[in-house]
């Protein structure tokens, strides 16, 4: 089983259901917004673990305040309105970006970027406790987390799909330069990638 396929596994039934209760939304519209935006935040990881610095900086995090342990309880924690780690982890794998990636799952999805941002900060603990509750049990080091999470990514760019092209606009995204000024970009970007569709 995938990363991505654990992950939303975890994120199924109850947990789906608090989750989309905090968020005003139906089941059917979180697990789409879900399926974006996993995706893009893993690709997000992938890349600020590619150098030794950021591998690295991701096992301190895991190591100090991410052991899986809100794995156990993920209703209660979608419950609550307070989201702990999250807008520090966005703003770690997203930096100044996080209003296009925002956006780029809110077009995906069909929610609206508020609704998107929440859902981030939901997912964004969620993934680091995961990936820390792999650390414990597999007994992963820095490389074999950076495989982790490689792997997943070179699985979903092969085999296409919702995956792919999430992590594709990502890219697309966070290899923008200019003035930060980037929403009309994404249009175009999703065009390219679903053929137009919206």
């Amino acid at each position: 089983m995938s990363l991505l396929e654990s992950l939303t596994q975890q994120l199924g039934g109850e947990n789906l259901s608090a989750l989309s209760k905090q968020l005003g939304l139906n089941e059917n519209q979180t697990s789409s917004a879900i399926s974006a935006a996993l995706p893009m935040m893993i690709q997000a990881m992938n890349r600020n673990t590619s150098s030794e610095e950021g591998a690295a900086s991701l096992a301190g995090a895991l190591e100090r305040d991410h052991d899986g342990g809100i794995l156990d309880n993920l209703g209660g924690f979608f419950s609550q309105q307070d989201n702990g780690a999250g807008p520090g982890i966005l703003n770690h794998l997203f930096g100044g970006k996080r209003n296009m990636v925002e956006q780029g799952v809110s077009q995906m999805s069909g929610i609206n970027s508020q609704q998107a941002g929440g859902l981030l900060e939901n997912l964004a603990p969620v993934l680091m406790g995961f990936l820390g509750q792999q650390k414990r049990q597999q007994g992963l080091d820095i490389g074999g987390i950076a495989s982790l999470i490689g792997g997943f990514t070179g699985q979903a760019s092969q085999s296409g799909g919702n995956s792919s092209a999430a992590m594709s606009l990502l890219n697309g995204i966070l290899d923008k330069d200019g003035d930060g000024s980037m929403l009309d970009d994404i249009g175009g970007m999703l065009g390219g990638l679903f053929g137009g569709r919206r």
